[in-house]
Parts: C-alpha cells; structure tokens; sequence
C-alpha cells in the first residue's frame, strides 16, 4: 500500500509539474511579447531589472522543484524549499519596491486607476506571501503543501496574462480580469481530482478563492479613505502626486 500511495503522489506532483512548466511559459510569453511590441526595454531603472530577476527566478525554482518531487528528488526538493522560503522575502521587497516607484512617478498603466493598481498589486503580493508561507509550514503534509504552491504561483500570473490580453478593451475591469485567467491551472487539476477521486482537496477551495477574495477587498480598500490616504503618502513629493488616483489615464499617442 506504501508503494501505492508513493506512486499516486509522484503522478500528481508530475500533474502539477507539468502545469507549472506551462504557467512558466505563459510568463516568458507575455514579458517576450512587451518587448516584442517596443513596450519595454533593457534601459528600464534597476529597480524594474531587479524586479524581473527575482520574480523570473522564483517561477524557475518553482519549476524545478515540482519537477524534483515529481521524479522522487526529495534531496533537491527539500533544499530547494528552503531557498524558496528565503525568496518570498526578495520578492515582497522587489514587488513593493515596483509598486512604488511606478505610482509615485506616475506610470501606472493608462488602463488601470493608478490607486486601484498600487492597492490591488500589493494585496496580490500579500495574498501570494501568505499561500507560500502556509504551504512551506505545511511542508510535512504533502497533500497541502504541493496544491497551496501551485495557487500561490497562480497567483503572481495576472501580469503576464496583462501583456497578453487587449487590456485596454477591458477597461474599468481590466486589472481583475487579467487576475482570473491564471486560476484556471489549480481549478484543472481540481477538477481532475474531482473526476478522479470524488472529492476535492480544502487546499483547492482555499487557494482558488483566496486571489478573488483579496481582489475584492483590496478594491473596497482603494476605493475608501484608507486607499486615499495610501495612495496620498506614495506619491507626495513625485509625479504621480499630479495624478488622480481614481481616474484612469489617457492612452499614449497613436492608440
């Protein structure tokens, strides 16, 4: 029976290893394309570079350790997780430190209200830190752990579904529309469980809704006094103090 339950992990950590490799692809797809369009550069400010680094390095180590587990390489897998843990925290400091350089100068999206985008981005990379954390400290219980990684990464997907999409078309919505697209990897392999089990495991259900609940709130917060004040303290001093919060910018020239 050990030999059983061994060989079903493996094919469902193979399951979610190969949606990983795909989620990987998706984000090369979408950043390749900003650049392929003239949209962005190798002159952006470090700050975006470092950005780029350490979210890019994550969906790699990500990457690699589903694939590590999925060929019974717990000896690389387990190491691996705890570099991973120490990333999380390189990319809270990466992801807020974009998020405030790009508001307070005022180059948030014209699609996005620039206040809605500062709160609902550092919400997303909350909710992210907290389903990686909760999945690193459930790192005994295999069935938690490999299911609340792959919505934590499924979670981080918005920006690159973001260069993919017409987003302009998706205005005033486009911000949360582009976070959906990227559930649809655990809501697969939910669904597969489903047919195949005839049950779906509480880590699904949690890590599925936790990204449109956040959203929810995180909206609610940028549109009260709170997401006022917020937005108020990042761009005093900068150029983004001359743009309103809550009004969406006009399209650049040519569009």
């Amino acid at each position: 029976m050990a030999d059983i339950g061994l060989s079903t992990e493996r094919e469902a950590w193979r399951r979610q290893a190969l949606a990983t490799s795909l989620m990987a692809l998706i984000f090369v797809a979408g950043f390749l394309n900003q650049f392929l369009m003239g949209r962005s550069s190798f002159d952006a400010p470090p700050v975006v570079h470092i950005h780029a680094v350490v979210f890019f390095g994550w969906v790699a180590l990500n990457t690699v350790q589903a694939w590590a587990a999925a060929s019974g390489r717990l000896d690389l897998h387990r190491p691996l997780g705890w570099l991973a843990a120490a990333w999380v925290l390189m990319m809270l400091a990466a992801g807020v430190a974009i998020m405030l350089a790009k508001v307070g100068e005022g180059r948030a999206p014209f699609f996005f209200q620039p206040q809605v985008f500062l709160v609902e981005n550092l919400a997303g990379l909350l909710c992210f830190a907290l389903l990686t954390g909760a999945a690193i400290k459930l790192r005994h219980d295999t069935g938690w752990h490999r299911r609340l990684h792959l919505c934590a990464l499924a979670s981080l997907m918005g920006p690159a579904f973001g260069r993919i999409l017409p987003m302009p078309l998706m205005i005033p919505w486009a911000m949360e529309i582009a976070m959906l697209p990227g559930l649809a990897f655990p809501a697969w392999l939910a669904w597969r469980e489903r047919r195949m089990d005839g049950a779906v495991h509480p880590a699904w259900v949690i890590g599925i809704l936790a990204l449109p609940l956040t959203t929810v709130a995180a909206w609610l917060i940028a549109h009260s006094a709170v997401g006022d004040a917020l937005y108020a303290r990042v761009v005093a001093g900068q150029a983004g103090e001359a743009v309103p919060g809550l009004t969406f910018g006009a399209p650049p020239p040519g569009m």
